[in-house]
């Protein structure tokens, strides 16, 4: 297994695999062309042992997705349920935490139904009203909107000093 940035031959596997969990209703659905466009803020992982093709077998992904000058959002993640039960999803996660604290972000956010998972990655619960109104852009295409019941967590991260 591997994580690494995603890549166009990703983008198949990528849809498959988020849209699963959203017709679940867990998450919202991401077309094609979205994710062409937002290609740069996702990661993989990529069972490198399994089928052979250029891509591997995509049985993560997630994106960071920057929202603000300190603030990003950890959004799409999905872990294919044959990789679940690996660490798999909190190992993409530190991942995606990691690019953000080099990009010099100082909090991390995720909406969630996934509350312990997050958690786990050391994310805690805040109330949605103390999220600045630039998070809300994608919710009007959601069917749960203006009801949302998804849980807002924030990870603060500690910034990176630079060597002397």
């Amino acid at each position: 297994m591997q994580i690494r940035k995603a890549k166009i031959h990703d983008l198949d596997g990528m849809m498959a695999l988020i849209n699963e969990y959203a017709q679940e209703g867990l998450m919202l659905p991401r077309s094609k062309l979205s994710l062409c466009e937002t290609l740069h803020c996702f990661s993989v992982v990529v069972d490198d042992k399994g089928e052979v093709s250029e891509a591997g077998t995509i049985v993560g992904v997630g994106g960071l997705h920057i929202l603000w000058e300190d603030l990003a959002e950890v959004r799409s993640l999905a872990i294919s349920g044959k990789a679940k039960g690996k660490g798999l999803g909190k190992l993409l996660v530190n991942h995606l935490v990691q690019e953000a604290q080099e990009l010099g972000l100082q909090r991390v956010m995720s909406l969630t139904y996934q509350q312990v998972f997050f958690e786990k990655c050391e994310f805690y619960v805040v109330q949605k009203e103390t999220l600045p109104h630039k998070v809300w852009k994608d919710c009007v295409n959601c069917s749960k909107f203006p009801s949302c019941d998804e849980i807002a967590m924030i990870r603060d991260l500690a910034p990176i000093t630079a060597a002397v």
